[in-house]
């Protein structure tokens, strides 16, 4: 792939039941256990996107609560 075609490619940032982020390709289906969210955009603008949103990048499953109550 050329840097190029990398410039003018659509992604959409994926996210799982670990709330953990990633980007995918927005012409193809994300892979099984991963979900597309509503941000859509070039590489750059879905990894600030990313950046952004994911303020705890430890996996869901390892997190305490913190109020009693099991988070999902």
């Amino acid at each position: 792939m050329h840097v190029s075609e990398d410039l003018s490619r659509n992604y959409v940032v994926v996210h799982n039941e670990e709330e953990q982020y990633s980007i995918w390709s927005a012409d193809r289906t994300p892979p099984d256990g991963w979900r597309t969210t509503d941000f859509r955009g070039s590489k750059q603008e879905c990894l600030e996107h990313i950046e952004k949103v994911w303020v705890d990048m430890r996996p869901l499953s390892t997190r305490a609560p913190r109020d009693g109550v099991a988070h999902a």
